[in-house]
């Protein structure tokens, strides 16, 4: 049980890093292009990911009160606006800093960083529950963070990060899955209880970036077909990131 746990917690982490990060190989004024659709689609994503997803499996594995999931979301999504805040006094004192872009960069990979530890926990979770319905998890989690990471690596090369940069935070960031699956398969007991708290600093994070950068960058370009192709990409972001959900059967 504990080696099917270890795969999956690996194909839905690195194996993911893999499959998202092919994009990086096209030559930089393609990646341009993709980067710039990559910004509407992550907003789709990390939306639908967070309010269709994430607050509901917070909220329905909650063993107190659900209004409780509530205020740590809260609680998140302030606390990356002030570590955002603090990066931005600490190292720059002019909007034309780059470090207001490499703020941006940190927040996903610490809340990517956060939820692909969820990831590790719900793996163990699961297979310790049912071998079924372990597989069933382990592949909708590894499904639902390819395009994930997708919109991860937009996020990243649109801040300015290097492609190797960009690929090497993503795998770290991505490698809490494999640690958390690990002990949670031993001590499930004491990590069961904070899962919906993952799940809700997760969602936080999402949120945050989603309405904080992306957004504001999708309102610069005002043309009548970049502001079609952008709704459209958003649109396609959240269709595919809700499909993977009902599917998966992550929707309660």
């Amino acid at each position: 049980m504990l080696i099917w746990i270890i795969l999956f917690s690996i194909f839905g982490s690195v194996g993911a890093i893999l499959a998202a990060s092919g994009f990086i190989l096209f030559k930089e004024n393609m990646q341009k292009r993709i980067v710039s659709a990559l910004i509407s689609f992550a907003t789709g994503t990390l939306l639908t990911a967070s309010f269709l997803g994430l607050i509901p499996e917070a909220i329905e594995s909650s063993p107190g009160d659900p209004h409780s999931i509530m205020y740590f979301i809260l609680g998140g999504i302030l606390f990356f606006f002030f570590l955002e805040k603090f990066l931005i006094w600490r190292n720059c004192q002019n909007n034309s800093c780059e470090v207001h872009s490499n703020a941006t960069a940190s927040i996903i990979l610490v809340g990517d960083a956060f939820h692909n530890f969820t990831d590790g926990v719900l793996i163990a979770t699961a297979f310790i529950t049912d071998f079924n319905i372990g597989i069933a998890v382990g592949i909708t989690i590894i499904i639902h963070e390819i395009p994930q990471e997708i919109g991860d690596f937009g996020i990243l090369l649109h801040g300015g990060m290097l492609k190797k940069k960009a690929f090497i935070y993503n795998l770290i960031s991505s490698l809490s899955t494999i640690p958390a699956a690990i002990i949670s398969y031993y001590i499930i007991g004491i990590f069961a209880f904070l899962t919906p708290i993952f799940l809700a600093i997760s969602a936080a994070s999402f949120i945050y970036i989603a309405l904080s950068d992306l957004t504001p960058k999708l309102h610069e370009k005002t043309g009548t077909k970049e502001i079609i192709r952008q709704l459209i990409l958003v649109m396609l972001g959240i269709i595919i990131m809700g499909f993977i959900l009902i599917v998966g059967g992550h929707e309660h």
